[in-house]
């Protein structure tokens, strides 16, 4: 193996092995120095990556979160504390994309600690998704928070309202408030909004903070420390990192050069190989990927979640990225046959869970560093606007004009409906034909699921995703819908447009209106409505864009039309 020199002298976290590409990092990282990439960054030079300031001048107050908010420690401390004193046992967080994913990484590895509330995200507009929230929580022992940093997320707003006016008809009006919190940018309606509601408080973000770099900000830490995160210790790790980061060889900038070497010599798929315990890190990467690099016809494709597989299951489009927790080797036999069969590996190596303090800081840096060497701009996200745009106009559409949400069926058979795709004698042949006529050099396969979440419906997509990865020997990713809008929609709409996207949605066994306004009884849409629209908003943005798109409607039988798709690939 060809190592980081530092990381076996100096106890750093990553090695590698490279093998033909092993020359390309070294020139990518001389590149670094002579060209003082890393100093320019924290020096907040736009010109690393465009001459145009705009989008990334306001964007760099990631490099600064670890101090910032190691400064607001205390505060955040006494906020959980009056919390737990007063018996909350649940804490609702309200967002999408960047402003509910890293707490939801941390939730799910950490867990509340004893005595602290339970974190729990909602970040779907499926009806079902959004009941079974609030069947999960006692309103009277549960503090909600609604975070967004515009203070426009439409999802985010509408999550608010519908708890919001629940938690009134329960506890009334004047006490409701002090059950809500927000965390949003100075200036945004949410401010205004939270002070008309009189919500508990308030936590203004440093503005000059994209979502995705967000982690180590409020919106990751305030959620974090309300189930009993030791802050402290999570901030001193990342301190440790964000200072190895200022170094032209630390592990950030070997990180980042490696990752865009890799994505220029079409090792663009970047699978993550994690550990069990740090499984729900992948969720946060791949929205930084994804957004930060998926524009320009350029793109860094993150596969989470995808089963390990043998050698001969890939073709020569990966780049393995094994993070592996200390005393943990359940991967290591399988890393090692995929590196001895000439499959480029990084791996990363954590002391325990806290070092995902570290971690946040480190891809944030390394991908910044990779934009830089794809020529692109990491901080800002072109795409991700035109499925909210045509959703909208869908919903204007629909509620002005009476104008119907669904599309042209190609195939009915059963339950079982099918948009687009070649012509085919049942929902198996046309899977099969849609992915075998569209593979080309590079492809990978999307599965957007626009499903209530749930185990047995995990386990029903990850057969189908394995059964479709060993098949055809694709990468293949999973996202559920529509929260993948907010994560990896800006790569599917501006990469090279090698995805071949595969819908599917289902009938709502209930839906749920979305009140008007706060406190309003009032309302003129539904969360299934709104679903819809960003269905038939996304499949049309990414058919504007050029890409392939099937959609299967599974009508009331989820696992089983899903099962009835894996096992007609057999």
């Amino acid at each position: 193996m060809v190592e980081n020199r530092r990381a076996a002298e100096q106890g750093r976290t990553i090695s590698w092995a490279l093998g033909a590409y092993q020359d390309f990092v070294e020139r990518g990282l001389a590149a670094v120095s002579d060209e003082r990439i890393v100093a320019r960054i924290w020096a907040h030079d736009h010109t690393v990556w465009n001459p145009n300031p705009a989008e990334i001048k306001n964007r760099l107050g990631w490099l600064h979160s670890v101090g910032v908010m190691s400064r607001n420690i205390q505060q955040l401390t006494e906020l959980a504390d009056t919390v737990r004193a007063e018996g909350c046992t649940h804490v609702l967080l309200l967002g999408m994309g960047g402003s509910s994913l890293a707490a939801g990484v941390l939730a799910k590895t950490f867990g509340p600690k004893s005595g602290y509330p339970e974190l729990v995200v909602l970040d779907s507009t499926d009806p079902g998704a959004v009941l079974a929230c609030w069947k999960q929580c006692d309103p009277a022992r549960s503090l909600f928070i609604v975070s967004t940093k515009s203070g426009t997320t439409v999802e985010t707003l509408s999550f608010f309202k519908f708890f919001y006016n629940r938690v009134v008809d329960l506890l009334g009006e004047e006490r409701a408030g002090q059950h809500f919190i927000a965390i949003t940018d100075p200036g945004s309606p949410l401010t205004s909004l939270a002070e008309r509601c009189r919500f508990r408080t308030t936590f203004l973000n440093d503005p000059h903070i994209g979502g995705r770099y967000s982690a180590l900000s409020c919106f990751g830490l305030v959620p974090a420390v309300l189930t009993g995160i030791d802050l402290n210790l999570l901030l001193k790790r990342a301190a440790i990192m964000s200072s190895d980061g200022e170094s032209s060889s630390g592990d950030p900038a070997s990180l980042g050069v490696i990752l865009g070497e890799m994505a220029m010599a079409d090792r663009d798929k970047v699978t993550l190989v994690t550990s069990p315990g740090l499984e729900p890190f992948g969720d946060w990467v791949e929205q930084l990927l994804a957004e930060s690099t998926g524009k320009k016809g350029r793109g860094i494709l993150p596969v989470v979640g995808e089963p390990l597989g043998s050698p001969e299951n890939y073709r020569n489009d990966r780049l393995f990225v094994y993070l592996r927790l200390a005393g943990d080797t359940e991967y290591e036999k399988k890393v090692a046959d995929l590196e001895r069969a000439g499959h480029p590996v990084v791996t990363i190596s954590l002391e325990d869970r806290y070092d995902l303090g570290g971690q946040f800081f480190l891809w944030e840096m390394a991908t910044a560093l990779a934009g830089w060497r794809m020529g692109i701009n990491p901080f800002d996200q072109p795409d991700v606007e035109s499925s909210k745009v045509l959703a909208r106009l869908m919903m204007d559409e629909y509620v002005k004009k009476g104008v119907p949400l669904e599309e042209e069926t190609s195939l009915i058979d059963g339950d079982i409906m099918v948009f687009g795709g070649p012509v085919s004698e049942d929902p198996g042949s046309a899977l099969a034909s849609f992915i075998g006529e569209g593979i080309t050099d590079g492809a990978y396969i999307a599965l957007q699921a626009y499903l209530q979440a749930g185990p047995e419906t995990d386990k029903a997509l990850h057969r189908l995703r394995v059964r479709l990865r060993d098949r055809f020997r694709l990468a293949t990713t999973m996202g559920y819908g529509p929260r993948f809008l907010h994560s990896t929609g800006q790569l599917h709409k501006g990469d090279a447009g090698r995805g071949l996207f595969v819908q599917f949605t289902a009938d709502n066994a209930t839906d749920v209106p979305i009140p008007d306004d706060p406190g309003s009884s009032a309302s003129s849409m539904t969360f299934g409505l709104l679903k819809k629209a960003q269905v038939v908003g996304d499949r049309k943005a990414l058919k504007d864009a050029g890409r392939q798109v099937i959609r299967f409607h599974l009508g009331s039988d989820v696992i089983g039309g899903l099962n009835r798709l894996t096992e007609a690939l057999a």
